[in-house]
């Protein structure tokens, strides 16, 4: 019988894996980021300060509402940094971005914060598309991680999603996102422990959740109650949240008085010019700071429009 020769076995890789979340790596790895509410303490957040792409546009091939003052816009804008910063809030501007998008300021829509990084969007209007690509740089300057791209025909936008708690996002479906993009985010949601996802459909003539609703302090939000489906009025108070009723419809359409950002619980920045919608936040223990932003709103877009969290709490 033949002598049958040994060989050695192949050595295996003799390591294992280190088991961590991105949430585990977050400041190791990456930096201080990550959100998962609408109210907890501001600390950082992504803008784009108004550039040579609001000099000379067609106002109404952009769905402007009227011609603007470019250096009024830009004030008006700085005005609400300014008010971030002397409230220790971190702001990183998009430096770069397409000469031809007067709407990039709106980073909102750019944008999605969740606890493990950001899911850059993709725009539902011609007239923004290409934007979410310099947001993508900043980003990824930043160490911000990227953990979803929208792409293939899905339509989302940052604005389409308002975080209630860890593990209840409100997340819309409508003119600005599609099927597709709202199951991509929705997937991504539910993997990282939401577990209640409250689809709300947006109606017909609104862009976003947050010129329709929107969390002063973790119990009390302002809707305007004509265009908030019941559902979604009936899972937030039985989270135990107030619902205040935005007084004006002229308020809420035009004023755009619930497009504000509560800069830590109950302490909210919103446009000025909404008399009756911030006596009814005061009334209710919410502290209010208005800023002059009449100019901004000419694009059909407020404070939390232009205000992409980075980190909160």
């Amino acid at each position: 019988m033949a002598e049958i020769r040994d060989i050695d076995a192949l050595a295996g890789e003799r390591w294992f894996p280190y088991e961590s979340s991105i949430t585990d790596d977050m400041t190791k790895l990456w930096g201080d980021w990550g959100v998962c509410s609408e109210v907890d303490t501001l600390r950082a957040v992504l803008m784009r300060r108004p550039g040579e792409e609001i000099e000379n546009f067609d106002w109404q091939a952009m769905r402007f509402k009227a011609p603007i003052d470019p250096e009024k816009f830009r004030a008006q804008h700085d005005a609400l940094t300014d008010i971030y910063r002397a409230h220790g809030v971190q702001v990183h501007y998009i430096e770069e971005q397409r000469g031809d998008r007067p709407n990039a300021l709106f980073c909102r829509d750019l944008v999605f914060m969740t606890p493990e990084g950001a899911i850059v969007t993709r725009p539902a209007m011609d007239a923004r598309r290409g934007e979410e690509r310099y947001a993508a740089k900043k980003l990824a300057d930043l160490g911000v991680p990227i953990i979803r791209t929208i792409c293939g025909g899905a339509t989302f936008e940052g604005a389409m999603g308002l975080w209630i708690d860890r593990h209840t996002v409100v997340l819309a479906s409508g003119v600005r996102t599609n099927r597709e993009g709202y199951e991509m985010v929705e997937a991504e949601l539910k993997r990282m422990g939401v577990t209640d996802v409250l689809h709300m459909q947006i109606p017909y003539g609104h862009a976003h959740i947050d010129g329709l609703l929107n969390m002063a302090s973790h119990d009390v939000a302002m809707i305007h109650a004509s265009q908030v489906p019941y559902d979604i009025c009936d899972a937030l108070k039985k989270k135990g949240i107030k619902l205040l009723e935005c007084p004006s419809r002229v308020e809420a359409k035009e004023g755009l008085a619930i497009n504000y950002v509560a800069i830590e619980p109950g302490l909210i920045v919103m446009p000025a010019g909404n008399p009756r919608s911030q006596e009814l936040l005061e009334k209710n223990g919410i502290r209010v700071i208005t800023v002059d932003f009449d100019e901004v709103l000419k694009g059909f877009g407020a404070i939390h429009c232009c205000t992409a969290f980075l980190k909160r709490g």
